[in-house]
């Protein structure tokens, strides 16, 4: 099998990942052709140790660091009153932890993979990961709604929120419960489980919520296989219970990173 076809189906996503990696879709798609020429001309090899995918974004960030001085002038240029979207906010991590966190978080790598592409042992990749995700959630603050009907789960989550600095406005268990919350007060965002005290649907209130406002929501519940049918647009965000803390950490933290500045939708 030629390299191109080898490579050909990750190729899509390595451009991803150099354009949220260096802020600009150009310059990220430079790095990359450069990083094929390199393999094609043989100044570069493909680990045959790793997977094709991993060992494809091994070389680019071989390529990448050889002359990454590039983003570092890039983000000095951003001002403070650039837009406040992902790929500005992305530009504000330092560098090393920005790789880490985009590896995992938008590419889908495990903490080991991190490591292999990243040429650095598992505990480093683990720490670079805990850093971006100290200085998303102390950027990214916010008020929350949680939906949940069990009170000692609800307990559990609106903990794990006030730990990474969030403020929970109410807690709902039930869907009207949560239709009265946002009447009140527009929450940034929404944790919701699925089945709720009055037998009414966490699916429901949450398609109701997003009637009204753009909001970043993840699912917590017992029940995935109700999200997971296929036969509709599926959540991005969804953990199963019972869940680690660290899990819905990360997936706080990866909700407000990527969704976009919240806003009321027009009537």
């Amino acid at each position: 099998m030629s390299l191109l076809a080898r490579l050909s189906p990750h190729l899509p996503y390595v451009r991803r990942y150099a354009r949220a990696l260096t802020g600009d879709q150009p310059t990220g798609d430079a790095y990359v052709r450069v990083a094929l020429e390199a393999l094609a001309a043989g100044e570069r090899n493909l680990d045959p140790g790793l997977t094709p995918r991993v060992a494809l974004y091994h070389v680019f960030h071989a390529i990448w660091c050889s002359s990454g001085a590039q983003l570092e002038s890039r983000e000095e240029s951003i001002t403070s009153n650039a837009p406040d979207d992902a790929a500005h906010r992305l530009m504000r991590i330092a560098p090393r932890s920005r790789q880490a966190f985009l590896l995992t978080a938008l590419e889908g790598f495990t903490p080991s993979e991190a490591a292999q592409i990243l040429g650095c042992d598992f505990s480093e990749v683990e720490q670079l990961i805990a850093e971006a995700q100290s200085e998303i959630d102390a950027e990214l603050a916010t008020e929350v709604l949680i939906i949940e009907d069990e009170p000692v789960i609800a307990a559990d989550i609106e903990a794990l929120v006030k730990e990474l600095g969030h403020k929970v406005i109410d807690i709902a268990a039930t869907r009207g419960e949560a239709l009265a919350s946002v009447a009140r007060h527009t929450p940034g965002l929404v944790l919701a489980d699925i089945q709720l005290a009055d037998g009414s649907s966490g699916i429901d209130a949450v398609k109701d919520i997003l009637g009204r406002f753009d909001v970043p929501v993840i699912f917590i519940t017992a029940f995935p296989e109700r999200l997971l049918t296929g036969e509709r647009p599926e959540p991005t965000f969804l953990i199963t219970k019972p869940f680690q803390p660290e899990t819905v950490k990360a997936a706080i933290g990866q909700a407000l990173f990527f969704h976009p500045a919240r806003k009321a939708k027009a009537a």
